[in-house]
Parts: structure tokens; C-alpha cells; sequence
């Protein structure tokens, strides 16, 4: 007590004294406008009141509604690839294929298959490895090219041609989430995911244009099996220093395999409010740490929260489904109508591939390729949020192999949705494309259109909705007498045009188009190559 008096009269004595600018000190500054919430506040969301900074009743209704939406939005926007690789896998169930057995198309994928984006070219392999038990082995074909993807679409590992087996076949050891048990010696690549399901997404290439050849080394080789700890891999010398048990050594199982060609299926994400109940089934299979926890939060705010149910009650229903309609509309129009002008390939083009800018992992740029080797570019510290959501809108699966300069190796992209004019694509007119003489490419190409509703191949009395220089599916794509390719988009083939340089449209559909290049050339990077725009004839 005798404390606080002495502090208390010291300020007393003090204050008499008479120093020069303290009366100035001891005034309040005024309060900057900048900090401080005027009564009334206009914004999108209409007039918000306040009374000396305290929201009304009604104004936090709007700011509770728009931040849940806000989060909705931005949820559906960044993890739109859970619903994606879980539509694939309810559309595996719905015809029979279970995880760890494989989908092949012997005759190739043709439009009656809802896939993003797919071709009708190679002969696809496509699976979901299950490592919820324990350690996977995927032994791959040789003469393949496929990626493994974990199932927030994030990439584990190339093989055949890009991968490490280089072609030649392997055996994949893939390690679920937090495994820390023992691993071979050698004898296999080993890549971990951070999911507990992997999706295969595999490609063989037809040999003098029959898919057999392929699809009976497909079937011959690949297999999928639960790895044996001590067994192949592991040598007795590992034993004998104690660090290794010894394991069972035995032929795997035989893999089961599905036929795909002609299959109705749909494996495409829901747009609407379907795409979080998608989403939410991915969040409770894997483990809570398998997200970013930036992006889990956004899903936690409006709900979805691992071990906990997804039970929205009628508003915040309501408002995930608006934000769904909207996060929709905008991943479509990024995808359909990029805004970003670095985004197309050539300077007032409307072809475009937006992986060269933001690389695979959507945040630097993939390397440039010189004569001392590759040329990485420093770390931008960014994620593009729009190529990516542009990205899994659109397309499935991705690796490092889809956006590389690496002349003779795998495959490049060229999308358009707009004609020479800069238009959307109409069904019912009738357009060419010229690829000029030299098409930069060591194995074949293909242009493919695709539905603009479902971006999977276009459904016409076609079957197989593309032109290349394979004769099957499809005569092969003759080129004119000064070496160039003139392939006719239009519901009729025009008088004159042959079957192989012409792919039908649908008159009451929308359409865009990919060119693709498997084993692109040093003219396609150079941009030395260039195809036309896609023009309107009639």
C-alpha cells in the first residue's frame, strides 16, 4: 500500500511541475480514419451497419454467409483433384474394377468412356493401388509411358519411357503414408506416396498400328501385388547381419484385368454441390496429414474435417451449393478461356498449355533445355492457384513428363477452344486446321475434340473423335502435295476431304480441340513449327 501512495503522489508532484511540452504529451492524438469502421460500410454484399464498431445482428449474418462461401469456394477451386481422382474410382466400382486390378482398353478408349481429356491413340492401363494394408509392388510393362499420382493428384512417380526403368519395365515398390519398415536391397524403384491409394495411369503405343502387340505385353507383364519383406529384394547376407528377417519368395498372383474398350462409364467429378461429398470421401480414406494444413482448412471451415461427418445443416447447404454453381463457372472459364497471356504457346494464338509457365507442381516454370544439359529455374515461392485449378478441371493425372523440353521423349499438348476469329467452337460449322509440313514429332500425332460439357471425347457415329498419322482407329491423315495437313472439323465429311483428314462434330455441341505430340522434336519447342489457327470454312 505505502508503494502505490508513493507512486501515486510522485505522479501528483510531477504533474505540477511546470516541464515544456507536456500538457502536449498528455492530449489523446487524434484516431486515423484508416482504423477505425464508419457506420455504415458499403460493400458487394450490400450496406453492413455499425454502431461505434459493433456489427449489427443483420450485418453479421452477411459477413458469416459470405466467409463460409469464401471458403467454399476456395475449397472446391484448390481440392477439386480429391473429387476427381474419387470420381474415377467410384466409376472403376460401378463397372466391376476393384482396387489393385487393372482397366485396359484393347481397342482404345473411344467416346463412350467419360475420362478427362483422354485420347484415342494408346492402349490405356489405368488402376488404383490400395496401400492401406502395407507395401504395393507394380511391375510395368516394357515400352510404356504412364505416371503413378497419389490421390490428391500429386505425383509419385513416372515409368516406362520417362520413369526410371526407361522403358525397359520394373518393378515399383510404392510405401503408404508414415511406412517405416524395411525396404529391398535393390531390385526395385521405390517412391512413396503420401495417400494410401496411388492411381495408375498408363499408356502402350500400338506397333505398326494393331494394338495387340501392346495390349498382350500389357497382360503378359503387368501385375500388382503386396510386397514381401525378406523376400525378392533381400539377400540371405542381409539376414545374417540380423537386419532382415527372411521372407516368403513366390510367383505373385495373376492380376486381374478388365476390358474398357466400348465400356459406358463416367468417371468425372460432380460440378455441383457433389464435388465436396466427393471431396469428403478422399478427406476420411486418407490420413489428416496427406493435405497441406492451409488447404485442410479451408475444408475444415465448411465442414469436412477427417473422423468427423459431413452434415451440412440447410444454410451452409445452401451456401456450398452457390459457391459450388460459382467455383464451377470460374474453373471452367479458366479452363476454357485462359486469361493469362503467357499462358498460349504463341504470341496471338489461341493455342495454349499453361504447364510450361507453371510447371508441373504449378509453381516454377519448367527447365529450359540446353546444349550442358537441363537449365531449372529458380523457385518462384508461389503456387498458380488458376493453373491449377484450370489443370484438374480439365485433365487427368500429372507428372513432370507432361511439361518438359526433352526432344524425343513423351508427349506435348496443345489445347483450343477459340477459332481464328476468337470464337467458341459451333457444332454445326465446318473448319480446318493446317499442320505445316515437318510435324515435329518422332512417334506419331493426333488432333482429338472433346464435348465441351463432359471435356471428355466428343460422342458422334465417329466412335473415335480424332485425325493423326496412325491408320487405326482411323485412316491415317494424308498430307497435301506441299507436305502439309489439312485436317476438316464438321458434322458431314466435305466433298473431297478423305475420311482420314476429317473428324466429325456434333451440330448441337460445343467442341474443343488437343493436338498432341509423342516424341516431340527440337521445331515444336523452338516454336520454329506452328500450326495454323483453327479456321471457319462455312
Amino acid at each position: 500500500m505505502k508503494q502505490i501512495g508513493f507512486v501515486a503522489a510522485t505522479v501528483v508532484c510531477v504533474g505540477t511541475l511546470a516541464i515544456p511540452g507536456l500538457a502536449a504529451a498528455q492530449t489523446a492524438p487524434a484516431i486515423p480514419p484508416s482504423i477505425t469502421t464508419p457506420d455504415k460500410v458499403e460493400t458487394r454484399l450490400g450496406t453492413l451497419d455499425f454502431k461505434d464498431g459493433f456489427p449489427s445482428p443483420e450485418t453479421v449474418d452477411k459477413v458469416y454467409d459470405n466467409l463460409d462461401f469464401t471458403h467454399a469456394l476456395d475449397a472446391y477451386m484448390n481440392t477439386f483433384q480429391g473429387a476427381n481422382s474419387q470420381a474415377i474410382r467410384e466409376g472403376f466400382l460401378s463397372i466391376g474394377v476393384n482396387d489393385n486390378e487393372l482397366l485396359i482398353f484393347s481397342e482404345l478408349m473411344d467416346a463412350k468412356s467419360l475420362f478427362l481429356t483422354a485420347n484415342a491413340d494408346t492402349v490405356y492401363f489405368l488402376g488404383i493401388i490400395d496401400l492401406s494394408n502395407g507395401p504395393m509392388v507394380f511391375e510395368t510393362p516394357p515400352k510404356s509411358l504412364g505416371t503413378l499420382d497419389d490421390f490428391w493428384w500429386r505425383w509419385v512417380s513416372d515409368f516406362g519411357a520417362p520413369g526410371p526403368d526407361r522403358g525397359l519395365g520394373g518393378k515399383y515398390l510404392l510405401l503408404p503414408p508414415g511406412y517405416d519398415g524395411p525396404v529391398p536391397e535393390g531390385g526395385f524403384y521405390v517412391a512413396r506416396s503420401r495417400t494410401t491409394r496411388v492411381l495408375i495411369l498408363g499408356r502402350s503405343f500400338l506397333e505398326n498400328n494393331d494394338p495387340k502387340p501392346a495390349v498382350e505385353t500389357i497382360k503378359a507383364t503387368a501385375k500388382i501385388y503386396p510386397y514381401e519383406a525378406g523376400g525378392v529384394g533381400t539377400s540371405i547376407a542381409e539376414f545374417l547381419s540380423g537386419k532382415m528377417m527372411l521372407g516368403k519368395v513366390s510367383e505373385p498372383p495373376a492380376t486381374v484385368f478388365h476390358e474398357g474398350s466400348g465400356v459406358v462409364v463416367n468417371t468425372i467429378p460432380a460440378g455441383d454441390f457433389g464435388a465436396f461429398e466427393l471431396i469428403n470421401k478422399v478427406v476420411q480414406q486418407e490420413p489428416a496429414t496427406a493435405l497441406d494444413p492451409e488447404l485442410m482448412g479451408s475444408l475444415a471451415a465448411i465442414g469436412i474435417i477427417k473422423g468427423k461427418e459431413f452434415s451440412p445443416d440447410e444454410r451452409m447447404k445452401r451456401i456450398l451449393t452457390e459457391a459450388a454453381a460459382l467455383a464451377n463457372a470460374t474453373s471452367r472459364s479458366l479452363f476454357m478461356k485462359p486469361r493469362a497471356a503467357d499462358w498460349y504457346y504463341y504470341p496471338g494464338s489461341a493455342w495454349f498449355n499453361f504447364l510450361f509457365v507453371t510447371g508441373s507442381e504449378f509453381e516454377t516454370p519448367i527447365p529450359e533445355i540446353t546444349r550442358e544439359g537441363a537449365k531449372p529455374f529458380p523457385p518462384t515461392g508461389y503456387r498458380t492457384l488458376n493453373g491449377r485449378t484450370a489443370f484438374f478441371y480439365g485433365v487427368t493425372g500429372i507428372t513432370p513428363a507432361m511439361a518438359m523440353r526433352v526432344p524425343g521423349i513423351g508427349s506435348q499438348y496443345l489445347f483450343n477452344a477459340l477459332d481464328a476469329d476468337k470464337n467458341y467452337f459451333d457444332g454445326a460449322k465446318t473448319y480446318k486446321v493446317t499442320l505445316p509440313k515437318g510435324i515435329p514429332e518422332a512417334n506419331f500425332w493426333s488432333l482429338t475434340l472433346y464435348d465441351n460439357q463432359t471435356r471428355s471425347m466428343l460422342d458422334t457415329p465417329q466412335r473415335y473423335p480424332r485425325a493423326g498419322s496412325q491408320s487405326y482407329p482411323s485412316p491415317v491423315a494424308e498430307a497435301d502435295a506441299d507436305g502439309s495437313t489439312t485436317v476438316y472439323l464438321s458434322p458431314t465429311q466435305p466433298a473431297g476431304v478423305k475420311r482420314g483428314n476429317w473428324i466429325q462434330t456434333d451440330p448441337k455441341k460445343g467442341w474443343f480441340a488437343i493436338l498432341r505430340l509423342y516424341s516431340p522434336l527440337e521445331p515444336f519447342f523452338t516454336k520454329e513449327w506452328r500450326p495454323s489457327e483453327i479456321q471457319v470454312v462455312n
